[in-house]
């Protein structure tokens, strides 16, 4: 079998990630972090610990009590987006959004009364038209919210010119960052990204249900949740401070120390060198795809990209293209709509949906080519039933 959807979730993990989530629950020497102190619970506190200190080094945070741990990066967008945003305030987002974002902020829309604009993107080179953020702005702009790279393309926005639009109006920055953290170079400090929101299960090959909020300062996010904290417990609200602020009820310990392992991963091998491992075979697979006029494809060749390869075979659905690879080659792939509603209303593939390929580090070349000569075959026997 061969995966190429990890921009879903990384299958393949390094081996560490398992080991270590095995041994935070098979030891019986993992508790309850912040609860007592027995070693059990001192043991749970400093595997967390050291998964902030982690983090804090990939990301740049200026303090491991600005990181919060969340189930993905849709609770922490949800937990940044309604935390912060108020009846009244205008938000600025962008077309390449997932979901994630896009429906919090409708929820917002209906509920709150918060404004919601969007900064379009040209379908024919995929770049994203910042010189038409000065349109959208209004008096009551609070944040620009967008993610740092298209899930369905793999466009890389251009975060810089973003942030130093933010900078000048004084707008808060949030950055749905599922896509790129482990992937991309990320300095929260040095990009002034204000809110960092990212999930565990992808590029930073993490179990699924991790994931987290850096904040580049204090900001005064209401709480999404409400519980316990093993601290503070006659205070009826949730305590002021940072990152109990946001950590309600017992953290996925085991999910936390298997992320650990998998940002270890990342930092030991480099995202640099990450990139270029995945660019080197996302290339090959351009190059293969551009020698077949009846495909269409997606991802831009003149910006920066993730490992993703998105496109259509002409007058094929998506969908069958997906399960054709999957029937006859066992190639895992995405097709169909991709929780990212604008983008397929901008490329007009709302019915035909869209083929992404999605790469990790974990990948061939032998796996590409299978994957060429796949489609290659595919595409002969599509002409032989016209």
């Amino acid at each position: 079998m061969i995966y190429f959807d990890n921009s879903a979730t990384t299958a393949i993990k390094p081996k560490s990630v398992g080991e270590t989530v095995y041994k935070t629950l098979s030891t019986g020497t993992y508790g309850n972090p912040g609860r007592d102190s027995s070693d059990f619970s001192v043991n749970a506190s400093d595997m967390v610990n050291h998964a902030r200190n982690q983090i804090k080094q990939l990301f740049n945070v200026p303090s491991t009590d600005l990181i919060t741990f969340t189930n993905n990066a849709t609770e922490s967008l949800n937990t940044v987006l309604k935390g912060l945003l108020h009846a009244g305030d205008h938000v600025i987002s962008t077309n390449y959004e997932h979901n994630s974002v896009i429906r919090p902020l409708n929820q917002l829309h209906e509920n709150n009364q918060v404004e919601v604009s969007f900064l379009p993107f040209d379908p024919k080179t995929g770049r994203l038209m910042v010189e038409q953020l000065d349109q959208l702005l209004q008096d009551n702009t609070k944040m620009i919210v967008c993610t740092h790279a298209s899930n369905v393309t793999g466009y890389v926005l251009p975060v810089k010119e973003i942030s130093e639009f933010c900078k000048k109006h004084d707008l808060l920055f949030v950055v749905d960052a599922a896509q790129t953290a482990g992937f991309e170079d990320i300095d929260i400090q040095k990009m002034q990204i204000d809110a960092l929101c990212f999930t565990g299960h992808k590029s930073l090959y993490g179990p699924q249900g991790t994931g987290g909020i850096c904040l580049r300062k204090p900001l005064e996010i209401e709480p999404l949740k409400s519980g316990g904290t093993g601290i503070e417990s006659f205070n009826p609200l949730m305590p002021a401070h940072y990152p109990t602020h946001l950590e309600a009820g017992t953290l996925n310990v085991p999910g936390i120390a298997g992320l650990a392992a998998g940002v270890d991963y990342v930092l030991e091998h480099g995202t640099d060198k990450i990139r270029a491992q995945v660019n080197h075979l996302t290339d090959m697979i351009q190059d293969g795809l551009e020698k077949c006029p009846q495909i269409k494809v997606y991802t831009p060749r003149n910006y920066e990209t993730t490992g993703v390869v998105s496109f259509n075979l002409e007058g094929v659905n998506s969908a069958d293209v997906g399960q054709w690879l999957w029937d006859e080659y066992q190639i895992a792939t995405r097709s169909g709509a991709h929780c990212a509603p604008k983008v397929h209303q901008t490329f007009k593939t709302v019915e035909q949906g869209i083929v992404r390929l999605s790469l990790s580090s974990f990948n061939t070349e032998a796996e590409v080519k299978t994957l060429l000569s796949a489609i290659d075959k595919m595409i002969e026997e599509s002409q032989e039933e016209v």
